[in-house]
């Protein structure tokens, strides 16, 4: 019997989508799409920590700047609360103590938009490559 989940083409799990900009959610909702993974989205951490089943996801990829909330706290929060899931961080709001709060925050990448589709698309396979 084919298991699906055994082979490599559906091994993918969800990738977990933090953004408080809609238009940007369907963008990447729709590119991680088009690229074989599952996309799930949240419009704000109160909403991913809600959802919960952090376990699904093999990447998350969060804005640093979440409409008063911060990316980067809500990754710490998730971290303290044991969960080792890969993060990338975009933002559109650029500057040396993002970046140094992002990576001292234990990131696997920091994006800075606007970013090429291909380079999320590459960021987000390396990091569900180095969860699996």
């Amino acid at each position: 019997m084919f298991d699906e989940k055994a082979h490599p083409l559906f091994a993918r799990r969800s990738i977990y989508v933090v953004d408080d900009d809609s238009s940007m959610r369907r963008s990447m909702e729709r590119l991680l799409r088009n690229h074989g993974f599952t996309a799930v989205v949240f419009e704000s951490a109160g909403a991913l920590l809600s959802h919960g089943h952090l376990e699904d996801a093999c990447c998350l990829v969060l804005d640093v700047n979440l409409n008063g909330e911060s990316g980067i706290a809500l990754r710490r929060k998730l971290a303290s609360d044991g969960a080792k899931v890969p993060v990338v961080y975009i933002t559109g709001n650029d500057s040396q103590a993002n970046q140094a709060a992002a990576i001292d925050s234990g990131c696997a990448a920091y994006l800075s938009k606007p970013f090429a589709a291909s380079e999320l698309i590459a960021t987000v396979e390396l990091a569900c490559a180095k969860s699996a």
